[in-house]
């Protein structure tokens, strides 16, 4: 087995709250400077950085999971990644249906641009990304998973757009890959103080906004090569696989 360190919460400009610097090329370059051998890109409510991110990693020697932080109806944040572009294709026209018809306001909450490899602009998303969608924490899980996907609730420590802080609890019932506490506590003192989320597989991630904060904080996953089926049965703790949060 070999030991890979893991970002799996980037954002690229396309999120409104991503620094303008945040292109998929200079993402690239800071986790190779880094030392960061997996990244996730995880725009809020679109997947349309991720494919071309993957692609600049792949040449860059960065595995990279394409996927999207999702904001369900009850302003819960969740991560989903995807294997390959079919499936983050149908995610993303599910996204799109069931995105609010709010324009961004590019002054007060930032551009959610599409770039090429030159870095010029070839989309700019109208409606802002912020939003909850039209869709409740159980039928994005359903269809996440119904892609085939990973599913995890993010940053479940956080006062605000966690599953803890909207639902008040963790649902027993609720099939996830893994949960995901912030850079901002220590998995094992968040533990401790809440024992029922010890039997999910637990990751730690920056929620990278600027370059400064790639790799912030990194989950190690200890399996035989880099790629997506070895990510899920690291996640399923699979003959001597492991998903290991410090």
């Amino acid at each position: 087995m070999i030991d890979y360190r893991a970002d799996l919460h980037i954002h690229t400009v396309l999120s409104p709250c991503g620094d303008l610097e945040m292109s998929p090329a200079a993402i690239i370059h800071e986790a190779c400077r880094k030392g960061i051998d997996i990244i996730g890109i995880s725009d809020h409510n679109s997947t349309r950085h991720a494919v071309m991110t993957a692609e600049i990693g792949r040449e860059n020697g960065i595995f990279v999971l394409p996927g999207v932080e999702i904001n369900t109806e009850e302003e819960v944040h969740c991560l989903a990644f995807f294997e390959n572009s079919d499936q983050l294709d149908k995610f993303q026209a599910y996204l799109d249906d069931h995105l609010p018809d709010i324009a961004n306001d590019p002054v007060k909450f930032g551009y959610q641009v599409v770039l090429d490899r030159k870095e010029r602009i070839i989309y700019e998303e109208g409606r802002l990304l912020f939003n909850a969608i039209k869709q409740p924490l159980e039928l994005v899980e359903q269809r996440v998973h119904a892609l085939g996907g990973l599913f995890i609730p993010a940053h479940i420590d956080r006062p605000k757009n966690s599953i803890m802080s909207q639902l008040g609890f963790f649902p027993r019932d609720l099939p996830v890959d893994a949960v995901e506490i912030s850079r901002r506590t220590k998995p094992g003192e968040y533990l401790d103080l809440h024992p029922e989320i010890k039997s999910h597989v637990v990751i730690t991630s920056s929620d990278a906004h600027y370059l400064a904060d790639i790799g912030a904080a990194c989950t190690t996953f200890r399996m035989k090569s880099r790629s997506f089926d070895e990510i899920r049965k690291a996640f399923m703790m699979l003959n001597g696989r492991e998903v290991i949060a410090v």
